[in-house]
């Protein structure tokens, strides 16, 4: 289990602990389920608990089936940017969106289950807001009531939903402690030999997100 000893106003966020994320899942990282039992122990410290899940329709505008001669992990340019085509994964009502068997303890202590991704035009990283930057999912509002001031995040994957949510948490106006033994990076290479994994930890160090 981590050592981490959450403060009284912090609020863990378990991000995209699914099926398809974990080895034998459609969008499999290594080792996802690895920390899957140590997240759950973890959570029975917290106050305040929030499980994210993407949920996504079938045929998704970030899937590579959905566009015609495109291949998983090539990128393409969407109304809102950039975005990576993945293989088809986590569509609602699968086995490969439902929660890992090993984090249901974490999924019983949530206050907030947030189902992100279930707009068929837009993807969702982030838990704080969709990928065209501007459609709030809620989850700010909902931790401001609850008088959270950090966000402590574990899950899948370090280098995109994680990192993506833990930088739109510092700039919703959170602290923002990444457990990086609790989560695992999908790794992509980026040119001049570095990868999603480089590119996140820069904008970490940029933004004062912190890591423990």
């Amino acid at each position: 289990m981590s050592s981490f000893s959450p403060h009284a106003n912090d609020a863990l966020i378990v991000i995209d602990p699914q099926n398809d994320f974990c080895p034998g899942g459609a969008l499999a990282v290594a080792e996802g389920d690895a920390i899957m039992p140590a997240i759950a122990d973890l959570a029975a410290t917290f106050a305040h608990v929030v499980v994210t899940q993407d949920w996504h329709p079938a045929g998704h505008g970030s899937f590579a089936s959905s566009h015609a001669g495109a291949a998983p992990f090539s990128t393409i340019v969407l109304p809102y940017g950039e975005q990576v085509l993945w293989p088809d994964h986590c569509v609602q009502g699968s086995d490969g969106a439902a929660f890992h068997p090993a984090i249901a303890p974490a999924v019983a202590r949530a206050g907030m289950i947030l189902r992100k991704g279930h707009d068929p035009a837009i993807d969702s990283y982030s838990a704080f807001r969709e990928n065209d930057r501007t459609t709030p999912t809620g989850l700010a509002g909902y931790l401001r009531d609850i008088g959270v001031t950090r966000c402590v995040l574990a899950g899948l994957a370090y280098d995109f939903c994680v990192g993506w949510s833990a930088l739109d948490a510092v700039e919703h106006g959170f602290e923002a402690v990444v457990l990086k033994d609790l989560t695992r990076a999908i790794a992509m290479p980026l040119g001049d030999h570095r990868t999603t994994v480089d590119e996140v930890e820069t904008r970490f160090a940029a933004a004062g997100v912190a890591l423990a």
